[in-house]
């Protein structure tokens, strides 16, 4: 019996990103918050990375964009979340946009990423998905930006991918399972996080065989 990744050596065809899935453009992204309640906990970083395909019509990591973010008025932060990410509000070069900044700091790219692969709409690809994308749709209905180009709550999570691939629903567990480095270290920064997601959902998306559809 043939195993995914037997069948996607066996498929050459090269699939736009356009009908890889559907018109959607899968674009990882992590969020670091002050808490785990997206109606009152702050948003504080935000980081995204589009993904692009190489010639041979297999999925990369594309340019990462990412925003420190000042917490928005009204909303609270647990310390003991800033234990946890290591985030120093103070810190002088933390050069944090406010929300409605950053938020448009991310999305532009991405707006133009749809633009470029004809795709109608951003999906979001987090581990643990829709904790990240509660936090974006809560930033954007807060600041009241108009032009979010994710949907607004169909999501692709690693965790799942990650348990079905290999048994593992830790990012960094998921990640080593894959062979990719991993530095804990660095985890619970935004950037290092997404990057490492989308080398993961990379990793697992391009086992699968490629399928034009209409």
């Amino acid at each position: 019996m043939d195993t995914p990744s037997d069948c996607a050596h066996e498929t050459a065809a090269f699939v736009p990103m356009s009908r890889r899935f559907r018109g959607y453009l899968p674009v990882v992204v992590d969020v670091e918050t002050g808490g785990f309640d997206a109606s009152r906990h702050a948003l504080l970083e935000l980081a995204a990375v589009p993904l692009e395909l190489d010639d041979q019509g297999l999925l990369i990591p594309g340019q990462t964009h990412a925003a420190h973010v000042v917490p928005a008025e009204g909303t609270q932060i647990d310390p003991k979340s800033l234990e946890v990410t290591g985030i120093r509000l103070d810190h002088p070069f933390r050069l944090a946009k406010a929300e409605k900044d950053a938020l448009e700091h991310v999305f532009a790219p991405i707006r133009a990423a749809l633009k470029k692969h004809n795709c109608q709409r951003a999906i979001l690809v987090g581990h643990n998905a829709h904790f990240d994308l509660g936090f974006i749709n809560a930033a954007v209905a807060r600041s009241g930006h108009k032009r979010n180009p994710f949907h607004p709550f169909s999501v692709f999570d690693t965790v799942t991918l990650g348990g079905v691939a290999f048994g593992q629903t830790v990012l960094a567990r998921a990640v080593a399972a894959a062979g990719i480095e991993f530095d804990a270290s660095q985890a619970h920064s935004a950037v290092y996080d997404t990057e490492k997601t989308a080398e993961l959902f990379c990793h697992i998306a391009n086992q699968w065989p490629r399928q034009d559809r209409p």
